[in-house]
């Protein structure tokens, strides 16, 4: 996802749970991860490159961090590691094809709304069907700047990122479902960590 799709995500799953300063620092976190030396050499952060299994346990380290840190009065420590978690977790909906056979289930009559997206359905998750974007690069990196696009898309094999990405309301008809599934998915991140938590350190993680 953009930048400012990211924000618009994690505010919509979390402003009705968190302060104003804890979710400011949970977005800056988020956003962080899209920083130009967080981009190249970790495809767990936003499971680029069919980094699956690599995605999935750097999310479950960041959510490791979380309760040691708020049981150590740190909640700043606990917000940055949620930011970055939820940022992984919302990419796999942009950067997958996971949409895409979700969507293919249904004829186009009887598609369900965006709202209707369910972001963890478990034959999905585990299809061998199931792959994300990868980065061809130096040809990839040329895709992002405006203008050059439309040149370098020929020259990229169809299961590259450019191809793949729901990154922006440009991507069509699918982005719609990739931005619900990840408003979706990060308020269910908040549940499995709010699980771990008793009274006095989700209100401190709460802010």
């Amino acid at each position: 996802m953009l930048t400012p799709l990211h924000r618009q995500i994690t505010v919509a799953a979390l402003e009705d749970l968190f302060s104003q300063n804890a979710l400011e620092i949970i977005v800056t976190a988020n956003l962080g991860q899209d920083a130009l030396r967080r981009q190249v050499g970790h495809d767990e952060f936003h499971f680029d490159n069919n980094a699956f299994d690599k995605s999935y346990t750097y999310i479950e380290a960041q959510r490791n961090i979380i309760l040691p840190a708020l049981e150590h009065a740190d909640p700043v420590s606990a917000w940055q590691a949620f930011g970055r978690l939820t940022h992984a977790a919302q990419d796999f909906y942009a950067h997958s094809n996971y949409i895409a056979l979700w969507m293919s289930r249904y004829a186009q009559p009887a598609l369900p709304t965006p709202e209707q997206v369910d972001p963890l359905d478990p034959e999905l998750i585990q299809s061998p069907m199931l792959q994300s974007g990868k980065l061809y690069y130096p040809l990839e990196a040329l895709s992002f700047i405006p203008g050059l696009k439309r040149l370098v898309l020929p020259w990229l094999p169809h299961d590259a990122h450019a191809w793949m990405n729901l990154d922006d309301p440009s991507r069509g008809r699918a982005f719609p479902y990739a931005f619900q599934a990840a408003v979706k998915r990060t308020r269910h991140e908040y549940d499995l960590v709010s699980l771990q938590l008793m009274p006095e350190t989700r209100a401190l993680f709460l802010g």
